[in-house]
C-alpha cells in the first residue's frame, strides 16, 4: 500500500542563459545572445519538451541574454508557461537565489530559473545532496552556457528547500545534445 503521508516531490530546473555576445558599448544587463546561443536555447527547449520537463512557472533574470534564452526555449515547449521577470536572480549568490525559490507559491510543483554563473553553478552544487553520480561529476566540472540541471526535492513546499536536500536527476549541456544527434 503506498504511503500517502510522504511529501510530494518538487522539481527545480536550473538553466544558465545561452552564449551571449559582447557588443561594444552595450551594458552587461542588455547583452544579447550570440549566434551559438540562439542555436543552443531552442535545442535545450526541444530537449525539455521531449523529456516532459515543462515547468509550472519560469523565473527569468531581467538581463537581456536570459530573457532571450527563455523566449527561444519557450517556443519549443508544447504549451505556454507562466513567466515572471526576476531581477532578484541577476548576478546574486546561490543563497540569495534560495531565498527567491523559498518564496514560490506551493501550487507550483515544477519551477524553472533562468539565470547566470557563477550563481547557477553554485546553487546547483549547494542544493545537490546526491543524485546521478555522472551528472554530479559533470556539474562539478563546469556549468556551461545553456546547460540545464534538473533537481528533485521531497518537500511539501518550496520554503522547505535547504542546502544538500536536492537530488540531481539530470545535467544536460548543448554539446551533449549535439553528440546525441550525431550518433
Amino acid at each position: 500500500m503506498p504511503d500517502d503521508a510522504s511529501p510530494p516531490t518538487r522539481r527545480l530546473l536550473l538553466l544558465r542563459h545561452a552564449k551571449s555576445a559582447w557588443p561594444d558599448g552595450v551594458a552587461d544587463h542588455r547583452r544579447p545572445l550570440a549566434g551559438r546561443g540562439r542555436k543552443a536555447a531552442p535545442a535545450i527547449g526541444a530537449f525539455m519538451a521531449r523529456q516532459e520537463l515543462i515547468p509550472d512557472l519560469a523565473l527569468v533574470s531581467t538581463a537581456g541574454r536570459a530573457q532571450e534564452t527563455w523566449e527561444l526555449v519557450a517556443e519549443a515547449l508544447p504549451h505556454s508557461v507562466p513567466v515572471r521577470d526576476a531581477v532578484a536572480i541577476y548576478e546574486v549568490s546561490a543563497r540569495a537565489m534560495i531565498d527567491v525559490i523559498r518564496k514560490v507559491e506551493p501550487p507550483v510543483e515544477k519551477l524553472l530559473l533562468v539565470g547566470h554563473n557563477p550563481g547557477m553553478a553554485e546553487l546547483a552544487l549547494l542544493l545537490a545532496g546526491g543524485g546521478d553520480a555522472e551528472a554530479l561529476a559533470r556539474l562539478r566540472e563546469k556549468f556551461p552556457t545553456a546547460a540545464l540541471a534538473v533537481m528533485d526535492f521531497t518537500v511539501e513546499q518550496w520554503s522547505e528547500i535547504a542546502p544538500g536536500t536536492g537530488r540531481l536527476v539530470q545535467f544536460v549541456t548543448p554539446r551533449m545534445l549535439n553528440e546525441d544527434e550525431s550518433d
